[in-house]
């Protein structure tokens, strides 16, 4: 609306949104109007302008492109980026980031979806608290249709009002994963945070928001619905791409080193580390046996260079055992040990319903739920795997060798 000031007619700027909605695109096609309109659909509509989404089209091979331009076309509040090359889920956020205008920022995945009154219940907590860092709830979707709860949501529950790190420590282990947080964007910008490339590139990025932010608040609701199973997750893909989570790590530990040199949060992010190590060199998903010896040699490597000086709170039991063996860059020992597990597993499967064989460094399984009501609050050859899979990251930390995060897609 025009507004007249000194005599002259002054077009008014609009206000910019409140959120902006990221929304990196690749290969998503069959899952794409399901996200958006997940989104869109939500919005009050007294608050259209308080949120906008913007689509970042990865140079997908398939008909994503041309579908984000229809979208767009028909829908206001939505924007598109169109990128030349493809360059990977973390740039592509990156993408979005620059273009994004909104106060606060919440980067989610193309093929995952929001339940109905996620936007308002968002919109209300950020104007109630006006936090860094709001994190969010979520539940796994399986290909049949099956909610599962994350193991670490439990660390959201009994948080009111705004909180540190310091005050919540238990925070620092729930699923270390983009789209479950909204931030503010300055408060982004403060602490020179951007995606790098490579799978695992949620590893640098999460956890210092977490460590930086002065004000945390926790919306214990389901916001978020996290598809399980896509081809092309990082979970269920063997690649050599699962090398990229060093590199991840190196940054995180120098960022840490050089924004908050803490032992005793070094010592956190040290046990964290090694869960997820764990977690990957175990699973037979994720790398072909020929790889394993390496990525453990890789992982003893690891071990040795980021050990704090003063030691770190070793976990009891097995998962003890087996950070030991990572210390002495035993292979020979955990392989054995390895095997007995599977062995262990295989043993207690029921002779009449027999199930796979019990994953090795596996966190502890998700709860299954009853589908929540919309509005309630809540190693083959290795395949080449091309540098623009959006993938998966890793498990949820609140498992006893895990360490949440999906990564890239």
């Amino acid at each position: 609306m025009p507004v007249h000031q000194g005599g002259g007619v002054v077009n008014q700027p609009a206000p910019a949104p409140l959120l902006s909605v990221v929304v990196p695109v690749h290969r998503v096609e069959a899952y794409l109007h399901q996200c958006l309109d997940s989104v869109r659909t939500d919005v009050p509509a007294d608050a259209a302008g308080t949120v906008e989404i913007v689509a970042v089209d990865d140079a997908s091979p398939d008909r994503c492109g041309e579908l984000l331009r229809a979208y767009a076309a028909t829908h206001p509040g939505v924007r598109v980026v169109h990128l030349d090359r493809n360059v990977g889920l973390g740039p592509a956020r990156n993408a979005g980031l620059d273009v994004a205008t909104g106060e606060y920022v919440w980067f989610v995945d193309s093929d995952d979806w929001l339940p109905p009154g996620t936007v308002p219940a968002v919109l209300d907590r950020l104007r109630a608290h006006r936090p860094d860092v709001l994190m969010l709830d979520h539940l796994r979707v399986r290909d049949d249709g099956r909610r599962e709860v994350d193991a670490s949501s439990h660390l959201l529950r009994g948080i009111p009002g705004v909180v540190r790190l310091a005050d919540r420590p238990g925070l620092l282990r729930v699923q270390h994963t983009a789209w479950n947080k909204v931030v503010r964007r300055a408060y982004l910008d403060d602490l020179e945070l951007r995606f790098h490339p490579g799978w695992y590139e949620d590893i640098p990025f999460s956890n210092p928001l977490l460590i930086g932010a002065e004000r945390i608040s926790v919306l214990d609701r389901i916001c978020y619905l996290y598809r399980q199973g896509r081809q092309g997750a990082i979970t269920s893909t063997r690649s050599g791409r699962h090398f990229d989570a060093f590199d991840q790590y190196d940054r995180l530990f120098d960022w840490v080193a050089r924004r908050y040199p803490d032992q005793r949060l070094r010592g956190e992010l040290f046990t964290l580390m090694v869960n997820h190590m764990l977690v990957v060199v175990g699973n037979d998903g994720r790398l072909h046996p020929h790889l394993r010896r390496r990525f453990f040699h890789r992982v003893a490597a690891h071990y040795r260079r980021h050990l704090p000086p003063g030691g770190y709170p070793r976990p009891g039991g097995v998962a003890g055992l087996k950070h030991r063996l990572v210390g002495r860059d035993d292979y020979l020992a955990y392989a054995v040990l390895r095997q007995a597990h599977r062995l262990a597993g295989w043993l207690r499967r029921p002779v009449t319903a027999p199930e796979p064989a019990v994953p090795f460094d596996e966190p502890e399984p998700a709860v299954p739920v009853t589908p929540p009501e919309p509005a309630t609050p809540v190693d083959e050859p290795e395949p080449a795997t091309p540098p623009d899979e959006p993938a998966r990251a890793a498990d949820s930390p609140a498992g006893t060798d895990a360490l949440a995060g999906r990564g890239s897609r």
